[in-house]
């Protein structure tokens, strides 16, 4: 069964001929392989690239072994390279090469090459191809499956399914699994024997279960802004000979950022145009992932699950996304309001506020609140969980199912 990722490959087409290094980047298991070597190839043999002119190696199999000396792939590939008609090089974890950026640069050189590469975040990050390749590479961020590319796949209707996304996730292989046995041993598998590891082996963490506590607390939290000085103070009441200070919990923070496995929202003061440095809230990749930190004990919270997949579509859509704060004056007191998110791409925001129903009078006067006070036209939204029909208020607030919203790329656009 293919999961088709349609999103990624045209953003892997848009980028033919920019003569920059293709870079996939994403958490693990989250399908970067698959969309470099099965979807982006078939999609270059069906424009009539004959296979001559595709150069493929995955350099984590045993037999390409020899090929993780730079010397001798670079070699390879250069043997390969027969006539001036362009050639297309896909190279599967790349990290497994020492010194593999100077190979790539090197390849750069030659007129009638493309070249897309995938990494493995335990050794292979945004921060790496910033330092490494000094702007000849052009990083491709890839999520586990949205929503939408996850429901192409189920047998079952769109609640049941969302349901299932909130607790399991979207890594492609968690999805394929057929039992909720099996997409819970295979999540908590990933959990104790990738993603933690990799990080503990990438930064020498010392004490690898306070990383995996913070990461309980966060994921225990999401949704909720906080600091590295409030969540050492989170260790503190659950064990007073902790020694997590809020300088190691930054590190470590920056740690799971860097693999992927959570990201931070800033707040933003919609009024004063700024940024507020502290506190920010932190979502996690793939709510399954989250889930199995907390051994699936605490699924069942959809308020904060709805924001958190929310705010990861947003991301995937390519959007920047922050948390953002109102100050209002009710009689001589100064208020901040929140809004969930602000989401930025060019000249285009939209605020948005994420609500998992609205019952009542009160409730949508409290939803508005903070949309009505912020001093633009741009769109504004409120998302509820509850199945409905897209409709808009007097304000022109515009209220839309989240079924709607993860099931139609486009709609933000209308």
């Amino acid at each position: 069964m293919e999961i088709k990722r349609d999103y990624y490959l045209k953003e892997l087409i848009d980028r033919i001929d920019n003569q920059l290094i293709k870079i996939i980047t994403g958490i693990r298991r989250c399908g970067k392989s698959y969309l470099l070597n099965v979807i982006f190839k078939n999609y270059l043999k069906e424009q009539g690239i004959d296979e001559e002119h595709i150069i493929q190696l995955s350099l984590d199999e045993n037999k390409n072994k020899k090929y993780l000396e730079p010397d001798v792939l670079d070699e390879y590939i250069r043997s390969l390279i027969k006539d001036k008609n362009k050639y297309y090089i896909l190279l599967d974890e790349i990290q497994e090469v020492k010194d593999f950026e100077s190979v790539l640069i090197g390849f750069m050189h030659i007129d009638n090459v493309e070249i897309y590469v995938t990494g493995s975040n335990s050794k292979f990050l945004s921060s790496d191809i910033v330092t490494e390749f000094r702007g000849r590479g052009d990083e491709i961020r890839i999520y586990p499956l949205s929503f939408a590319e996850f429901y192409s796949v189920y047998d079952g209707s769109e609640e049941i399914a969302l349901s299932e996304y909130y607790t399991y996730g979207g890594l492609p292989l968690t999805v394929l699994s057929k039992t909720d046995n099996s997409k819970i041993n295979y999540l908590k598998t990933q959990k104790d024997n990738v993603y933690i590891n990799d990080i503990v082996d990438r930064n020498k963490v010392k004490n690898k279960e306070e990383l995996e506590m913070l990461v309980q607390i966060i994921a225990s939290d999401i949704g909720c802004l906080t600091n590295p000085l409030k969540l050492s103070n989170n260790f503190k009441e659950r064990d007073k000979l902790s020694t997590m200070t809020d300088k190691t919990i930054y590190n470590y923070l920056g740690y799971l950022q860097d693999a992927f496995m959570i990201e931070k929202a800033r707040r933003f003061d919609v009024r004063g145009k700024r940024f507020i440095e502290t506190p920010q809230k932190y979502y996690f990749t793939d709510m399954g992932i989250r889930n199995s930190f907390l051994d699936f004990r605490q699924s069942e919270e959809i308020s904060h699950t709805m924001e958190n997949v929310i705010y990861i579509e947003l991301k995937k859509r390519g959007y920047n996304v922050d948390v953002g704060s109102v100050e209002i004056r009710e009689g001589d007191a100064k208020k901040q309001l929140e809004i969930d998110f602000v989401a930025n791409k060019g000249n285009n925001k939209i605020y948005i506020q994420s609500a998992l129903e609205m019952k009542t009078g009160e409730k949508v006067r409290q939803e508005q609140k903070s949309l009505l006070n912020v001093n633009d036209f741009f769109k504004k939204i409120i998302i509820v969980g509850d199945n409905i029909k897209r409709s808009r208020y007097d304000n022109g607030i515009i209220l839309m199912s989240i079924y709607d919203f993860l099931l139609d790329d486009n709609s933000l656009e209308y």
